[in-house]
């Protein structure tokens, strides 16, 4: 069969084939681990070497000082030397030192005896009194490393944990009483301040944002509001003029419900921005009788209670009216037909600085415990038609101005009002109000 002929490629062998095998890296030992290996080879190594030399010193010493070949070399030529004199006539001084030095001849040669003896049965001894020494040391020092590592690695993995924990802005375990340096205690104490910082800037970041995006959906709604109420208020003003006999009533129902719909607009409006206007000192206790004045129908028990002497605060005279204005007619309206409201005005502390506390007090029925950390939420509110504005504009005013609002409530005694700092400045009003 002709034709050109096949190529066949030699395919790879099969491990070629198949995907490398990744390295695998050992596992890295934990801090403790670490911790206590240091621990234990700065214990142990100097304790070996320090015993290493302790042996070699003694291998070579003890043979030199217990060497008896010479003197049993000395000995034997002492001996002699000894026999040699004894047969020469002598006089009783002579033999008197003979006698002694052959005495001290052999006391030498009993002590090399000795130290030969120690020489040979020492070494084997020692070398094995220092390894049972290094044992119980090794045992001791890794106990002791241990104990260490653990007293020093706790804490830190207890403390590593803690940031992870902050960073997924998890909550962190509840303080209790710790065993270790008092320096851990204090570290832990500095990252739940810091953890305590960092939810309450979270917290008013996040308030920030809400009260922003409130902001910003009032302004809308209060722009889309206001122009097609203008036309309308302009039509009902020519019906009235005017008016059919049989229109005359629904002309009314327009009239009033153009105006309801004007001051929604105005207080969504008025929430929708920061207070603006000039800065000047404020007379609280003449804004607070004016304003209590105004606001309370003459059919209401009034009291005001103003401290003499107070000084002025450094604001905005129309926004703070008109956060005092809503506070009372939030009373007005919770005494229903009739009531008594007692407005006062006191030096208080203002977060560490000198301030005055502006309260609002009236006999109606109360709010409830669980309604009444919502009163300062825009939009929250059980009247009927209303918008739920007036309290968080309050809100608003008042933290523009560096202060905070406070609520308390019992049947027949609701207390609201707010706290203003005496300052030279109002360094706040132009930018976003603090959250609480």
């Amino acid at each position: 069969m002709s034709g050109t002929p096949h190529t066949f490629s030699r395919l790879p062998p099969p491990s070629d084939l198949l995907p490398p095998t990744p390295d695998l890296a050992p596992l890295p030992l934990s801090f403790r681990a670490r911790l206590s290996g240091i621990l234990l080879l700065f214990a142990v190594v100097p304790a070996i070497v320090v015993a290493t030399v302790a042996v070699e010193t003694l291998n070579r010493v003890v043979p030199m000082l217990g060497a008896a070949a010479p003197w049993d070399s000395v000995a034997e030529s002492g001996r002699r030397a000894v026999a040699a004199a004894r047969a020469a006539p002598l006089t009783a001084e002579q033999q008197a030192a003979i006698d002694a030095h052959e005495a001290a001849l052999r006391e030498s040669v009993g002590s090399a005896r000795q130290l030969q003896f120690l020489a040979r049965n020492a070494a084997p001894v020692v070398i094995g009194s220092a390894a049972v020494a290094l044992i119980v040391l090794g045992v001791v020092t890794s106990r002791v490393a241990g104990h260490l590592a653990r007293q020093l690695s706790r804490p830190l993995d207890e403390l590593v944990g803690w940031t992870d924990s902050i960073a997924r802005n998890e909550a962190l375990p509840p303080a209790a009483p710790r065993r270790g340096a008092p320096e851990f205690e204090s570290l832990r104490g500095g990252m739940r301040s810091m953890a305590e910082q960092l939810d309450a800037g979270r917290a008013r970041a996040l308030e920030a944002e809400r009260l922003s995006a409130f902001r910003e959906s009032a302004r809308r709604f209060a722009h889309e509001l206001k122009n097609p109420l203008t036309p309308i208020r302009f039509a009902v003003t020519r019906l009235r003029k005017s008016p059919p006999a049989d229109l005359v009533e629904p002309i009314d129902v327009l009239s009033t419900e153009t105006e309801r719909l004007d001051a929604m607009a105005r207080s969504f409006a008025q929430f929708g921005r920061l207070p603006e206007g000039p800065v000047a000192d404020v007379d609280i206790a003449e804004l607070a009788r004016y304003t209590s004045r105004s606001s309370v129908p003459e059919r209401y028990t009034l009291e005001i209670d103003v401290e003499p002497g107070l000084p002025a605060v450094r604001g905005q005279h129309d926004a703070l009216a008109r956060a005092l204005s809503n506070v009372l007619l939030n009373a007005v309206e919770a005494c229903g037909e009739r009531g008594h409201i007692t407005v006062s005005a006191r030096a208080a502390d203002a977060a560490g600085r000198p301030g005055i506390r502006i309260s609002v007090r009236d006999s109606g029925p109360g709010i409830p415990a669980q309604k009444l950390a919502a009163i300062w939420t825009p939009y929250v509110t059980d009247k009927p038609g209303g918008t739920g504005l007036g309290l968080a504009i309050v809100r608003q005013t008042v933290e523009a101005h560096g202060g905070e609002v406070f609520a308390s409530s019992a049947p027949g005694a609701t207390e609201i009002g707010f706290v203003l700092p005496v300052n030279d400045g109002l360094p706040a009003i132009t930018g976003e109000p603090h959250a609480t």
